[in-house]
């Protein structure tokens, strides 16, 4: 009986410090092996679902990585560990069997509950799991976490290695070239692909599903390929060894069996996601046979190690103060705040991450200034969107600036994956709104507000003007977690207040969940945000002369408003939004659930975007969709017509 981790035999492994695997340390690793494999098939009966077809062919690499590379229940949150990147999520009863029989936590206990409403141990893996760096589940994601990672060890000086191991299936997947590309570009030789290569996925053979070659697709990025035999420990252990101590990226192409051990189900796709019958269930677990060592759990105190995040601490720089009577973009006062903020942080790790864009997105000076600092990427946005991910889950504090419609919409699914793995990107989306003009629907994100309301993870800031921009960005710099920051193209009028000095002046400070009367009025309340709150108070303004007085309610937090604010709009008697947001799903239908909800009494109008935008001038959009000046103007005039001929019926 043994302790695995202070085993003398294993333990030379570990680092790749052996040149080979001895006959009695071999023999230690087979025994293992059979417990893993007969783990994932009764954590799977015992869930009664569950992928065991890839588990089983995946598990040698799982056992050979998890036991050689410097990463141990020991480690797992120190800095410079190792980090095992799994791709293909689906494979989770392998990861939990190699994880739990590695001493990460009680194996047992995830055989018990895998797949159960309580249990950590999900279908596809969670960063819940000891062990599990990032939780998978869209397939094809992985190398650009493994990017990420690697590129924050570069950036950081440590000297630690990252394994991704991916199916051959989801090679299939673009975003995987993007992230061939970038690892060669950014020179990544920490960073290792090792690819399951069993030929099938659950519709078939990966030939007839979609054929490609994949050894030819690393090759021709760059990187070198290594081609061995996935079940065989010896060649996996010295495919790890060698990559461990090349200067540029390597793929291991692991040629495996799917269902491998239990020979009847043994290369049939349909065990992809069919599990085994009680009967062959016990048929298996014969033919895998005994194993013929014991091995002592790990100590109950190094089990519940906790884990305390360490806290950035961010300078916000000095904030910029836009003068009133003066037009400026609200991008261009977020790529100056980020500028700044670099500035007065040298020794933090902070990084832009561009997407071929950093002139339209105002981040030039960075890239002039603190190169290393400038992450280009290129045409890449999913890639970039999960390299943000990734980067922030190991310590960097990542601007991602892109325009609205690839930023948010084009990368949904990336920050999807983003929310449910806890990261902290910083997402600076311009060009939202129809503000983008000439460059026709494609390029108008009407959608953003409603997209991003759709992470539970994720904060949508939308500021009025560059001053809120501003501080935004300084305040997102230092906040935890995520957010996106939505701005428009043009330039547009720094906002005053009824003395002629900047409404977000000086001493403003920007937290989240605020929102703030632009104008007071009693007669009608127009509830706004970003590119359309000075259009709002040039009407407001414009009424006053017809003693009109309608309120102006920036809402810069669409997902968190104030509902003290709303109910007194609701006192004026007369509401209208108004956002160049798709009008179903925006600011608009938030406001309108809050009213209701509470049953506060009102005229109730929406005006927003009912239809996809034309290629002509920003001004010309917003008269085609009845969203200029003279539209809101006249309805908050009908409106009020219509709400005193009510009154007096």
């Amino acid at each position: 009986m043994i302790s695995l981790l202070n085993d003398k035999d294993l333990q030379k492994l570990r680092n790749f410090k052996a040149e080979i695997i001895q006959t009695n340390t071999l023999d230690k690793i087979i025994a293992l092996s059979k417990k893993i494999r007969k783990d994932i098939l009764t954590m799977t009966l015992t869930a009664g679902s569950g992928h065991i077809g890839g588990s089983l062919s995946s598990a040698d690499v799982y056992l050979m990585l998890w036991l050689c590379a410097n990463s141990t229940i020991y480690n797992q949150y120190d800095e410079d560990r190792d980090r095992i990147v799994i791709s293909h999520g689906h494979t989770s009863p392998g990861v939990y069997a190699v994880l739990g029989n590695c001493l990460f936590f009680d194996i047992s206990e995830a055989i018990e509950s895998f797949r159960k409403k309580t249990s950590i141990y999900e279908g596809h893996p969670s960063c819940q799991v000891p062990g599990v760096e990032w939780g998978s589940g869209s397939l094809g994601q992985g190398l650009s976490v493994g990017c990420g990672f690697a590129l924050a060890s570069k950036l950081q000086n440590y000297p630690n290695k990252v394994f991704v191991v991916m199916g051959d299936g989801e090679q299939q997947k673009g975003q995987l070239s993007e992230a061939r590309a970038f690892a060669v570009k950014y020179k990544l030789a920490n960073l290792t692909a090792i690819i399951d290569m069993n030929s099938l996925q659950a519709s078939g053979n990966t030939a007839s599903v979609m054929p490609g070659d994949i050894a030819k697709n690393y090759e021709a990025a760059g990187w070198e390929i290594i081609i061995i035999d996935g079940h065989d420990y010896h060649q996996i252990y010295k495919a790890l060894k060698y990559t461990s101590a090349k200067g540029k990226p390597v793929a291991v192409l692991a040629n495996t069996v799917m269902g491998k051990g239990v020979s009847f189900i043994e290369n049939n796709y349909e065990y992809h996601g069919r599990l085994l019958s009680k009967s062959q269930h016990e048929a298996a677990l014969s033919e895998i046979g005994e194993s013929e060592m014991l091995f002592l759990p790990l100590p109950e105190k190094v089990l519940k190690k906790n884990h305390i995040p360490v806290e950035i601490k961010v300078n916000p720089g000095n904030p910029i103060l836009y003068a009133v009577d003066t037009a400026v973009e609200c991008r261009t006062a977020a790529g100056e705040a980020v500028y700044d903020i670099i500035k007065n942080n040298t020794a933090v790790p902070i990084v832009v991450i561009d997407c071929d864009l950093a002139e339209s997105v105002k981040t030039g000076k960075v890239l002039n200034d603190f190169p290393r600092q400038f992450i280009q990427c290129g045409i890449q946005e999913h890639n970039a969107a999960t390299i943000s991910g990734a980067l922030s889950k190991a310590g960097i504090i990542p601007f991602f600036l892109d325009f609205g419609v690839f930023g948010i919409d084009e990368t949904y699914g990336q920050h999807r994956m983003n929310d449910m793995n806890g990261t902290a990107v910083k997402l600076i989306a311009t060009h939202c709104g129809l503000d983008v003009g000439e460059d026709g629907k494609t390029h108008q994100c009407i959608d953003y507000i409603s997209l991003i309301s759709n992470l539970p993870g994720y904060k949508l800031i939308i500021p009025a003007d560059a001053n809120q921009t501003d501080r935004v960005i300084r305040y997102i710099a230092s906040a935890p977690g995520n957010f996106v920051v939505a701005v428009g193209r043009s330039k547009i009028p720094v906002l005053q207040n009824e003395k002629n000095q900047p409404f977000f002046d000086a001493s403003y400070s920007f937290s989240y969940g605020s929102s703030e009367w632009i104008r007071e009025g009693n007669d009608a309340t127009v509830i706004t945000t970003g590119t359309m709150v000075h259009k709002a108070v040039q009407v407001a303004d414009d009424l006053v002369k017809e003693n009109i007085y309608a309120g102006i309610l920036n809402i810069s937090c669409p997902a968190a408003i104030d509902l003290s604010m709303i109910k007194k709009a609701c006192q004026t008697g007369v509401v209208i939004t108004y956002e160049d947001h798709f009008i179903q799903s925006g600011l608009g239908s938030m406001v309108a659930s809050i009213i209701a909800e509470n049953g506060w009494q009102c005229r109730f109008t929406k005006m927003g975007v009912v239809a996809y935008g034309k290629s002509c001038s920003a001004a010309e959009q917003y008269t085609l969709q009845g969203l200029d000046n003279d539209s809101l103007k006249k309805m908050i005039q009908q409106t009020l017509q219509t709400a005193t001929a009510a009154l007096i019926v």
